[in-house]
Order: structure tokens, then sequence, then C-alpha cells
């Protein structure tokens, strides 16, 4: 099986889906990492899909790629959301690319060995974590990386740290880390009450080698730059894509129960509540991947600020859809066997990702206000 045109992906996700359905529960309840399912869409080649054919992928649009993930969030949320967090780095270097900025490399890369990543973007924000030091041909980088979702099957890290310039001062640098290189090791410490399957644990590095040519960004320490414009644009609907996933399979299983109690009207009254959330979580979403262009967009703090305000939206959204599908369902829903519990801790993890609601609020205040969107 592979990715091919963009029409190949409902035929890979009718395929892969069922089968990850059957293990959802399994990886959840044995706190393990989706291994198999990645495997399988490694195998499929849907690491490379949103690479351009002309890089060597598979040449998928970047809506055909929210689709895919929140095919795949209906059958494992897990699955879903930790390859979006692959996802959102290609799409990131594919925006880059577009934009005449660095990016084909790592997407050539990707394309030829089907090169799985891992991002610790999202916890890093403006100041990041780890310290860099200067030595021959570059730098010793030790710090310690947290929510690497996927990192047990990853083979490259996309991440930052801090390097006191003796010219410049504090700056952040950007770079791409082995897996594999010495010093780099994982710490298994992903004990969750959701999305247990993503294997979201620490990477750990103890003076990793880092060469002068892998350093593809630097920017002032503590500072919102330019470039989280284009991140949090391109990243945040892939990362939604996931949780609205895992909102229409709760909404599914609590319709086909509620279907049986149809004369009750408490119960045709909280499935149309659901179903109400579940459509501002849908609409939101549609609303985050327009504002992306297809990865064409010259991207903005206007741009950033949508992504962010749509992107509370949709996590408010789907957690009232995850309760509302839990009300319908009765008693029923209570127990695990059911496969509810696990969608609605699944559905709590929406509101983690950059950025928390208030955060969120008073980023959009400030920009609003015609201010710098994080000082003060």
């Amino acid at each position: 099986m592979t990715t091919g045109p963009a029409r190949d992906w409902e035929e890979i996700l009718a395929t892969l889906g069922p089968i990850f359905c059957e293990r959802a529960a399994k990886y959840d309840s044995a706190d393990a990492f989706v291994a198999e399912n990645y495997a399988d869409m490694r195998a499929a080649k849907l690491f490379s899909a949103l690479v351009p054919k002309e890089l060597g992928g598979g040449g998928i649009s970047y809506r055909t790629a929210c689709s895919l993930i929140r095919g795949f969030g209906r059958c494992c949320g897990s699955t879903a959301l930790a390859f979006s967090m692959h996802q959102h780095v290609i799409a990131t270097a594919l925006c880059s690319h577009r934009h005449g900025k660095p990016g084909e490399t790592l997407l050539r890369r990707v394309a030829d060995g089907e090169t799985v990543l891992v991002s610790s973007g999202a916890t890093d924000w403006l100041g990041s974590s780890g310290i860099l030091e200067r030595c021959d041909g570059g730098y010793r980088f030790t710090a310690k990386k947290a929510f690497a979702s996927g990192c047990l099957a990853a083979d490259l890290l996309i991440t930052s740290g801090q390097y006191n310039d003796p010219v410049s001062g504090r700056q952040v640098l950007h770079f791409p880390v082995s897996m594999s290189a010495e010093g780099v090791r994982i710490e298994r410490d992903w004990e969750t009450m959701g999305m247990r399957g993503t294997g979201s644990h620490s990477i750990v590095l103890e003076n990793a080698f880092v060469p002068e040519q892998a350093i593809t960004l630097r920017r002032p320490c503590g500072e919102y730059h330019s470039v989280w414009n284009m991140i949090l644009t391109v990243a945040l609907p892939l990362i939604c894509s996931a949780y609205v996933g895992v909102a229409e399979a709760a909404a599914e299983k609590a319709l086909a129960s509620a279907k049986r109690k149809a004369n009750d009207g408490v119960y045709v009254l909280v499935i149309g509540e659901m179903q109400t959330e579940l459509t501002a979580a849908q609409i939101a979403l549609d609303s985050m991947i327009a504002n992306v262009e297809e990865l064409n967009v010259e991207p903005g703090i206007e741009h950033a600020d949508r992504s962010l305000i749509r992107k509370t939206i949709v996590t408010e959204a789907v957690k009232r859809t995850a309760e509302k599908a839990l009300e319908a369902t009765g008693g029923s829903g209570y127990f695990r066997s059911f496969g509810l519990e696990r969608i609605l801790r699944d559905a709590q993890a929406a509101q983690f990702h950059l950025m928390p609601a208030k955060k969120q609020q008073y980023f959009t205040g400030r920009v609003a206000m015609g201010l710098d969107p994080v000082a003060g």
C-alpha cells in the first residue's frame, strides 16, 4: 500500500482504521506506545505523505493530512495525536520551503528513508530548555525534553536550546539531533490519565554533539519571534484534527446507545446538546485549516492568533462533546468495556497543548490592543 495520489488516503484509513480500533484498548491499559500502528503507517509511507512529490514524498494536501489524522482519531486517539506531532514538523518545513527558507533538506530526508520525527517545540516555547556550550565544530547540548510524542519510534529529534553568545547575548538555537546519537536516551516517564499510547516520554540529552551546520535558526531568548507565527498557524490544525476525531468517536458511540432510548426525551435533548458541541468543534477546525491556505500562507501574527482562538474553541467543544456522550449513554458508558471511558480521558489532553485557554486569551487580548503578544 502506498499513499500515492490524495484519493488513496481513504483506502489507507479504511484498511488501517479498524486495526487501530482493535488495538486501542490494549495500548491504553498497558501504558504502551502504539508501536504496531506506527509500523503499519511507516509501511504505508504515511510519514512522508505530506512531502511534495517533487521532493520524493506522497504529495497529499494539507487538508488531506488533517482528514487522515482526524480519521485515525476516531479509531485511536493516541495514534492520531502522535502522528500529528510528526506531521506538524513536516508542515512547518514545507511552509518554510515554499517561502524560500530552510526546509527542503529535512523534507528530502523524510522522503528518502520514511524518517520519523519527534518535536520538543511546544514545551520549549520562547525560552527553550537545555544549555548549548561551544566546542570544536559545533556545540555540546545538555537538556531534558518532555512530552516527546512518538519518541520510541522516532529517528530524528527536532529541538532547540539556549546558547549564551559572547556577542549577541542569550539566544535560542534550533536544530535536529539523531535519536541514535551518543548522549541521547529516553526516560520512560509517560504515565498519564489519557493519550497513554502516544509514548510521550522525556528525551534526555547529555553532552550530545550538535554540528554548527545543523543550526537552522537563531533567535533572541525569551522573545516572541516570527517563526512562531508559522508554527502556530500550521501545527495547531493538525493537532486539533486528532481531537475532533476523538470527539466524533465519542458521539458515534453515544448516538448508537441513545437510539435505544429514543422514547425518553431527556436522552434526545442530551444528544442534541452533544451534536451542537461537536459541530462547533468541526466548524472551528475547518476554519483553522482554511487559515493555512494549503501551506501557501505567509503567516503573520493575525494568522497565529486566529489559530490559537480556534484551538481553544475546538478544545472546549471536544471536551463537552465527550462529556455529553457519557451522559447520553447512561450507566453503560461508565464501563471500560463500552470504550467511552478511554475516549473521555483522551479528550482532556487537548487543553494542555500550546496554548491553554487563559494564556491564549491573554495573547489574543494583547494582539487586539496592538501590543507585543507575550510581553507584560
